[in-house]
């Protein structure tokens, strides 16, 4: 019966740092981005499944509007660091350093990458599209 107990309560206790890696955007609010220009954690009672992934939300107007069309909300180049990419690295983005183009989101790696895309955004989103677009196609 003890045994029973402690297996439980440990089950408990480890699963949700198993399930915290199928997080998307690493628990960030994907409608934040462009509705408040910052990332914003979600929460772990609004959850929304897609794609694979658990997507969080700071408030249930954002999952609704998220749930109306995920895709408008998910991060340009698949999260990858726009940077890197334009280098030839395909790095993965960091969702605490983004910037909106438009009505997409695109991560970076830092926030040095964050200003070196900043300084010349056109050039460096062209040339990691470019790149993007030569693998997946």
């Amino acid at each position: 019966m003890i045994r029973t107990i402690l297996a439980t309560l440990l089950l408990s206790l480890t699963a949700p740092l198993a399930h915290a890696q199928d997080w998307a955007l690493g628990g960030m609010d994907p409608v934040s981005y462009g509705a408040d220009n910052a990332a914003v954690p979600g929460r772990r009672d609004l959850v929304t499944l897609w794609q694979g992934q658990a997507w969080h939300f700071a408030s249930e107007d954002n999952r609704s509007t998220f749930e109306s069309n995920p895709r408008a909300y998910a991060p340009g180049l698949n999260g990858l660091c726009v940077v890197a990419l334009s280098e030839g690295r395909p790095e993965p983005g960091n969702p605490r350093y983004f910037v909106v183009i438009g009505k997409r989101t695109y991560f970076m790696r830092s926030e040095a990458a964050r200003q070196k895309f900043l300084a010349d955004p056109q050039r460096v989103l062209r040339s990691a599209e470019a790149r993007w677009a030569s693998t997946h196609h």
